[in-house]
């Protein structure tokens, strides 16, 4: 089977993302975190918001002013509907537009695992020159040790990365991050099947 870029793996799978991944409480704490650091209408870039559930609803419904970014636009398409107070830009998280500006906080939550790591350091560098000292970072990721690896993902072709816990703090470290916390859970992706994912909750050094 044929391997697809995101846009086009995340467009065909569209609406199974959001019914297949239903055990959310840990992403859920993590925004319930960044929006605590925040105060009202602070602008949050939400990176690979997909649907945006839940975090750009989530965040929107806390009184903060999100701008979602995406490769899908079946994804946008339905962020957009559910979120309509939101901004959400058609883009490659790789090649932000130069005007999208500055932000008070950045959540990408399983978003940079469809990246290999070395995109994933620039990413994350320019994450942090958006950010001004002390602003909120909530990351997500899964627990391995992957670097642009083959997978399959709802029966799409698609590549991944992953990094060991200690790893994964030391790479959001080097990005200029002080990360206060680590949270872990175990969710089941299919009879007997587990994932460890990670949840970080950094802030701007």
């Amino acid at each position: 089977m044929e391997e697809q870029t995101e846009h086009v793996a995340f467009d065909e799978i569209g609406e199974r993302y959001d019914e297949a991944f239903t055990q959310r409480s840990a992403q859920i704490a993590a925004g319930a975190w960044l929006t605590d650091r925040t105060g009202p209408r602070s602008r949050v870039l939400d990176l690979g918001c997909g649907s945006g559930w839940p975090t750009a609803q989530q965040l929107a419904e806390g009184g903060l002013d999100i701008v979602g970014v995406d490769t899908s636009a079946r994804m946008l398409e339905k962020a957009r509907e559910r979120v309509p107070s939101g901004e959400f830009v058609h883009a490659d998280m790789r090649e932000l537009p130069e005007d999208i500006g500055r932000f008070d906080a950045v959540t990408a939550f399983f978003s940079l695992l469809m990246l290999p790591r070395a995109d994933i350091d620039r990413v994350l560098a320019t994450v942090r020159s958006l950010l001004h000292p002390g602003a909120p970072f909530a990351l997500g990721m899964v627990d391995g040790d992957l670097d642009d690896a083959p997978g399959e993902f709802f029966g799409v072709q698609v590549r991944f990365s992953a990094y060991p816990e200690d790893e994964l703090i030391a790479v959001v470290r080097r990005a200029g991050f002080t990360v206060e916390t680590v949270q872990r859970q175990e969710i089941e992706l299919s009879p007997g099947e587990f994932e460890d994912q990670l949840y970080l909750y950094a802030v701007a050094e």
